[in-house]
């Protein structure tokens, strides 16, 4: 697989996404796949995504692994989603510790 780690910059116009998005720091997390990421997360925040997200509120961008092939980004989708919280916690405060919105930087 191959996974390309993201910086705070990250060019969101090419590729395939997997990210993560929470509500709060160590509050509800949400596993997302898309090939237009700046687009999806304008949706998150402007509560367009009927369901689980809007629900909750979870629209903070803690989290993004990029990807060349969708098959790819789905398969770490998935897999992601079989991963305990505790796991994804970490990969978190390891990408991110102040768990910072990334999309703060390229979303006006």
């Amino acid at each position: 697989m191959r996974r390309r780690e993201l910086a705070i910059r990250i060019d969101v116009t090419e590729g395939f996404f997997v990210y993560i998005l929470a509500s709060r720091r160590n509050g509800t997390l949400y596993v997302g796949v898309t090939n237009d990421l700046s687009r999806r997360i304008a949706d998150h925040k402007a509560k367009l995504v009927p369901g689980f997200t809007r629900k909750y509120g979870v629209d903070r961008l803690v989290h993004v692994d990029a990807f060349s092939s969708i098959l790819e980004a789905r398969s770490y989708e998935r897999e992601l989603k079989r991963w305990k919280r505790s796991w994804k916690l970490d990969l978190i405060e390891k990408n991110n510790p102040t768990w910072r919105d990334l999309s703060e930087d390229w979303l006006v």
